[in-house]
């Protein structure tokens, strides 16, 4: 799927469910769905920066030049929203992930339903997504 097939997915999933209290159960849901990070990748190099929660996140290039993202949360909403963007992006080339309008994140309404330290958490989640992907890219030059 691409990118935008992604994000589709992603909306009709939360169009489903009007509440936003059983939104956040599937946030949640999503989180514990995630296979844990080691022990080993939660350094501080992993370290999101900007996020009120630690929120580790690892990059790692497979050999079709796809990128695959996996992270971790010590708080569960947070670890709900990373699993989203992973979702999204994972899987992708880095300019694919570069090219990317994430717009599924307002269009789900996840942005109103945020705290501000959170808003800036997601924000930086992307940033560093992002980086990674010019990283990659530039290091496949």
């Amino acid at each position: 799927m691409t990118i935008e097939q992604q994000q589709r997915a992603v909306i009709e999933e939360f169009a489903e469910i009007e509440d936003w209290m059983d939104r956040y159960q599937l946030l949640i849901d999503l989180g514990q769905e995630q296979t844990p990070l080691p022990d080993s990748d939660k350094t501080a190099d992993n370290l999101i920066d900007g996020c009120q929660s630690r929120v580790w996140l690892t990059c790692h290039r497979e050999d079709d030049g796809t990128l695959t993202f996996r992270a971790e949360s010590d708080a569960l909403i947070v670890k709900g929203i990373i699993a989203l963007l992973i979702r999204v992006v994972s899987g992708h080339t880095p300019e694919e992930i570069l090219d990317a309008d994430l717009h599924f994140i307002h269009d789900i309404g996840l942005t109103e339903h945020l705290s501000p330290t959170r808003s800036n958490g997601l924000l930086a989640m992307i940033k560093q997504m992002r980086y990674y992907a010019v990283a990659m890219k530039a290091a496949q030059a």
